[in-house]
């Protein structure tokens, strides 16, 4: 069997991955159904992951003559 290194996926470390949720309003209306509203995290745009950081590169050796 041929090993398959796979990528790590990149939660979001402010929704945890819990890219959207409901919240109720309070409320319900004549059917008995609650006011909702979604809301996305801010921070991902409602993916639930984020692109990884880029590490700046290292400052080159200067040489002395």
């Amino acid at each position: 069997m041929a090993y398959r290194p796979t990528t790590a996926v990149r939660i979001c470390p402010d929704c945890d991955g819990f890219d959207s949720v409901a919240i109720t309003l309070g409320g319900r209306n004549r059917a008995g159904h609650l006011h909702t509203i979604t809301a996305q995290c801010p921070a991902c745009h409602g993916t639930g992951s984020r692109a990884a950081r880029r590490r700046p590169l290292p400052a080159p050796a200067e040489v002395s003559a």
